[in-house]
């Protein structure tokens, strides 16, 4: 009797098998904590500065120092990049829940731009200039470029206000020209430049989110003193015609007054044909 082949099922897909991130550690004890305040502010400015105009809010996700795991054959590795920003995932994990980490194979979107800012102990892993040994994870570098095939890659120094972008060409990362000040970003609508100005109560130079046109993204504060503002503006306003009318009101009393004592009744001017 022949035997049929045994069928077997498909190989079930990543995000069906391997670790979601409830699985997954989100914090790493051993590691030391935010080099200085600035680790802190930049990464703000930048997560509330970006709105990609080419995108719905709510399929816009961007953070602040989160583990960023890669590689689902060795699925404990990851990146902690300083900030990233994705366009086409919910803005909460599977639209219910806020994210403990950023799970490439379960969101099945990797990020499309990422922010390092440089830092005396990373500086040569931000900068592509190591390598990593035999056995252990990739540097930040060739995880970006090589597996997750980040299109943008900006590095930004506090120390010498100098800052590098790099755009993903031909599968390698190649040197954009920041001449004119400004990372244009077609594909978000955005672009991004280094801006000079007060942002909690540090004046220095900031990585900020600016519309292709070169007009700063706003900040709420920002929003809400410009709203503020425009209220101020409407009340003037609105108080000067008040003003205004009530001269006005005060002239023609005045002028019928003068009628008068001549004489004449006012009423009766506008009764005549």
């Amino acid at each position: 009797m022949t035997q049929l082949p045994r069928q077997t099922d498909p190989p079930l897909p990543p995000w069906q098998t391997l670790p979601t991130m409830y699985d997954l550690p989100s914090e790493n004890p051993e590691e030391p904590g935010l080099p200085d305040e600035f680790h802190f502010l930049q990464p703000l400015l930048l997560y509330l500065t970006f709105s990609p105009t080419n995108w719905y809010p709510e399929r816009v996700f961007s953070a602040c120092d989160l583990n960023l795991y890669y590689d689902p054959t060795h699925p404990n590795w990851y990146k902690r990049p300083d900030w990233f920003g994705v366009v086409g995932v919910p803005r909460l994990y599977q639209e219910r829940d806020m994210r403990l980490s950023y799970v490439c194979w379960q969101e099945r979107v990797n990020p499309f731009i990422v922010v390092e800012l440089l830092s005396p102990g990373t500086e040569d892993e931000d900068l592509g200039q190591t390598e990593s040994e035999l056995g252990h994870p990739p540097t930040k570098w060739r995880v970006y470029e090589e597996i997750l095939r980040i299109p943008y890659y900006v590095i930004f120094s506090r120390y010498t206000n100098e800052w590098q972008a790099f755009h993903l060409v031909g599968g390698h990362y190649e040197s954009v020209d920041l001449t004119q000040g400004c990372l244009p970003i077609p594909e978000l609508g955005l672009g991004l430049g280094v801006w000079r100005g007060n942002f909690r109560g540090f004046n220095r130079l900031w990585l900020r989110w600016m519309t292709l046109e070169g007009t700063w993204i706003s900040l709420p504060t920002e929003e809400t003193e410009a709203a503020r503002q425009e209220t101020e503006i409407a009340r003037q306003e609105t108080e000067i015609a008040r003003q205004e009318a009530e001269a006005a009101k005060r002239r023609v009393q005045e002028l019928a007054a003068r009628l008068r004592e001549l004489g004449i009744d006012p009423d009766d001017l506008g009764n005549r044909e």
